[in-house]
């Protein structure tokens, strides 16, 4: 079956890219020396958090534990089959 994707790294660096961005732009209106870096340092921790993002998807195992191929067919055909319909 495709493995849960674990994205939590990704959020946090995206959290912290973005952080950085903020920190940056008030570096850069106060004109403090280093807001070349830390933008940077904010773009760099971006495209790790996309490239996060991207590599479970791309790299999802579609196969049980046991090896066969799962067949992802849907468990039930008309889910709304036992409600009524308003």
């Amino acid at each position: 079956m495709i493995k849960v994707l674990k994205l939590r790294k990704a959020v946090i660096a995206i959290i912290l890219g973005i952080i950085a961005l903020v920190v940056a732009q008030i570096m850069s209106s106060k004109r403090v020396t280093g807001s070349s870096y830390v933008l940077g340092l904010s773009g760099f921790l971006l495209i790790i958090g996309a490239l996060l993002f991207l590599y479970p998807i791309l790299f999802a195992k579609k196969i049980d534990n046991d090896g066969k191929v799962v067949e992802l067919t849907p468990v039930e055909k008309d889910p709304l089959e036992g409600e009524s319909v308003v």
